[in-house]
């Protein structure tokens, strides 16, 4: 409600000004309520993974790979020897993950890598990554190429 002024000649006439010192009042009070719980509040910590060399390389390492024609190849390679061994089958979509099962040795918790052909659908990565996941392997992970 507007304030009134008074005038001793022509009588009464409304102030159109905001009165701003309950606003300040308010304000201030706001800012020391920040002020005095900034302190107490602590700082959370993330844990972030980090990138770099894993302590030791596992033992063994089954790679998937998707050529263009949607062909898929598995390699296993086993660092047991100082030579290690190689295996390399062939599978489709629907006995993957047999295949991978049929690879792994006594780990159950064998990281498999996918790398598919970049001019290769998604979707085909997604279709391995499904069926890899629906018949049990735990550890699967994507394969990707730095740019020099």
């Amino acid at each position: 409600m507007p304030a009134i002024a008074q005038r001793s000649s022509k009588g009464r006439r409304t102030i159109n000004e905001i009165n701003m010192v309950p606003f300040i009042d308010v304000m201030l009070v706001l800012l020391i309520i920040f002020m005095v719980t900034a302190p107490l509040i602590s700082p959370s910590m993330i844990d972030v993974p980090s990138v770099g060399k894993a302590a030791q390389a596992p033992d063994q390492v089954i790679t998937i790979e998707i050529h263009k024609d949607k062909s898929i190849e598995i390699k296993s390679r086993s660092n047991t020897t100082k030579q290690g061994v190689e295996t390399t089958l062939k599978a489709s979509l629907d006995n993957v993950a047999g295949q991978v099962l049929s690879l792994e040795t006594s780990a159950s918790n064998t990281p498999v890598i996918i790398s598919a052909d970049k001019t290769l659908p998604y979707e085909n990565v997604i279709q391995v990554m499904d069926k890899l996941q629906k018949g049990g392997v735990q550890r699967v992970g994507l394969s990707v190429q730095l740019l020099d």
